[in-house]
């Protein structure tokens, strides 16, 4: 295969949105468009519109690949599709619009470097909108692309499109979005999504696939807190590695060099890189987020769950954490209530001290916690867990300031965290 293409840039994007806003259809035109998917592809999806009576061929079947998804018109579960262009190659999470479905949507959202928000020009901004928004805003997101889909159905008004971008900035200003961008299209004729429409003159500005090819991912590499979670304890019993004791995991922040000095969290003790190992290869130093294998020079006590760290900008150590959590489960949140925390490489139990404050979706307002949350509830919450756990704020990294609630009876994943 080609080293260029291997070399090229991954953007990995969501689409969210309220029920029926477009966003499989969105996703299909992306793909059809692009040259993307497969004769097969195309002749099943044709068949399977006859089937269901459709006049013309619905790219919505693309991504929805359930058969109750198909009988319905909707996405359950999280649809995740690879294409590529001579600029760039994307995995697209396509995510539910139902209430119901809003776990998904975090899950999808969850390594997003852009999110595109459908709104129906029917419609405008619903309670969905801003839901899918605020959860953008939580996982902090980036990049927004506020596509305002349908516009067909509007006449390709210029009025509608305004109003209802001048109603989503009065969200932006609550939410303190960084970077949005607005474009109007029409996902079913392809109007705007990736060549420019001829019915609507009066926009000025980029299609879709222009703005997802050209949107910067430089914050992917943070090159200033080293953090390395250990994963793995290698120990060899052979002749050739009599000695060899390695620690295997993630790079989770920052760039690790040789002969750096490391503090192993959370006991404390301080040792010194030794060798960096990838595979067969020693290098001299590496990169968020590469897997690697790290020997230190002390031989000093380090498990799975600890965590290396370099010796400026130190992560917090503490048993007593604080967060906004989103609740995936129809089995309320109690406080009191423990649940099995898992972060980083690390498991613990931790127990709710209490619910602080509840957000009001349909004002976006923090307002007083009770005793309890129910499903698709985002709260603001504090735990104590067993054992201390190694952390930066989610804003400052995305992977060491998020985990995620297990029941300890079921072992489903209940809730996600991003620490405050």
């Amino acid at each position: 295969m080609d080293k260029g293409y291997l070399d090229m840039e991954l953007l990995r994007f969501t689409t969210a949105g309220s029920v029926d806003d477009g966003k499989s259809t969105l996703i299909g035109r992306l793909l059809y468009d692009s040259k993307s998917i497969f004769d097969d592809q195309l002749e099943a999806v044709e068949t399977a519109s006859k089937r269901s009576g459709n006049e013309e061929v619905n790219l919505a079947l693309l991504t929805d690949g359930l058969r109750s998804e198909r009988e319905q018109g909707i996405t359950i579960d999280v649809a995740y599709r690879y294409f590529a262009t001579p600029k760039r190659k994307f995995i697209i999470a396509d995510t539910p619009g139902h209430i119901q479905y809003t776990r998904n949507m975090v899950t999808g959202a969850s390594t997003a470097d852009l999110a595109i928000i459908l709104i129906d020009a029917r419609n405008g901004v619903l309670e969905q909108t801003l839901r899918h928004s605020y959860i953008a805003s939580l996982l902090k997101i980036p990049h927004i692309v506020v596509c305002i889909n349908k516009m067909d159905l509007m006449d390709f008004s210029e009025n509608t499109y305004e109003v209802i971008k001048q109603k989503y900035h009065e969200v932006i200003d609550k939410l303190q979005l960084p970077d949005v961008k607005f474009i109007p299209i029409s996902a079913k004729l392809g109007d705007n999504v990736v060549t420019v429409s001829a019915n609507m003159p009066w926009y000025k500005g980029c299609t879709l696939m222009e703005l997802l090819e050209n949107t910067p991912i430089d914050h992917k590499l943070n090159t200033k807190a080293i953090r390395f979670p250990v994963q793995y304890v290698i120990r060899p019993i052979s002749d050739k590695f009599h000695d060899f004791r390695g620690y295997a995991g993630r790079l989770s922040g920052g760039i690790l060099k040789k002969g750096d000095t490391v503090t192993v969290l959370p006991s404390g003790l301080r040792s010194t890189v030794a060798a960096i190992n990838l595979c067969d290869n020693e290098l001299y130093d590496s990169f968020t987020p590469n897997s690697i294998t790290v020997q230190l020079t002390d031989d000093i006590d380090v498990s799975r769950g600890d965590m290396l760290a370099g010796d400026s900008d130190q992560p917090v150590v503490s048993q007593d954490i604080t967060m906004m959590i989103c609740w995936f489960n129809e089995k309320p949140l109690q406080v009191r209530n423990k649940y099995i925390i898992m972060h980083t490489t690390r498991e613990t139990i931790g127990i709710v001290k209490s619910i602080n404050t509840l957000v009001n979706i349909n004002t976006l307002e923090a307002e007083k916690g009770g005793d309890s949350l129910k499903m698709n509830d985002i709260a603001s919450i504090t735990i104590k867990t067993a054992q201390p756990l190694v952390f930066d704020p989610y804003k400052q990294n995305r992977t060491t300031g998020s985990l995620i609630f297990v029941d300890p009876n079921t072992f489903e994943t209940v809730g996600a965290g991003m620490i405050s």
